[in-house]
């Protein structure tokens, strides 16, 4: 079974996609960047401001989705500069505390709306 999860909690999706997807257990985020899901705007700031915006919406859309960012067992970080990791990495690590999911970290070329960075999740739902 396939459910499509749509919320304000976090960003409205910006073109064809959903903002997750629910099937067989798991739960799959898109890709989240730091969009305030109020305004629909970036939100100013630095690598740190950005990665917990963008944490912030996972949290709520994993939470619509009937899940939790401790259930969260595999991330994706895309950071537009790879010197923008231990940063990023220090507010990242705020959140995922206890039993880290496994991640990988990649530099890009460029992400949507120039923003530095993109995260996406895959959780277990409860």
């Amino acid at each position: 079974m396939r459910q499509v999860i749509s919320t304000d909690r976090g960003p409205k999706a910006i073109g064809p996609y959903s903002q997750a997807v629910r099937a067989n257990g798991l739960v799959f985020l898109s890709g989240q960047i730091p969009l305030d899901p109020n305004t629909q705007q970036l939100i100013s700031g630095d690598i740190a401001a950005q990665t917990e915006r963008a944490l912030q919406n996972i949290s709520g859309i994993l939470e619509a989705a009937g899940s939790s960012i401790g259930q969260v067992i595999k991330t994706t970080v895309f950071l537009k500069d790879m010197n923008d990791f231990a940063a990023m990495n220090e507010v990242y690590g705020r959140y995922f505390t206890a039993h880290p999911p496994a991640r990988s970290t990649v530099e890009v070329a460029r992400l949507p709306k120039d923003v530095l960075l993109e995260i996406e999740v895959i959780a277990l739902a409860s």
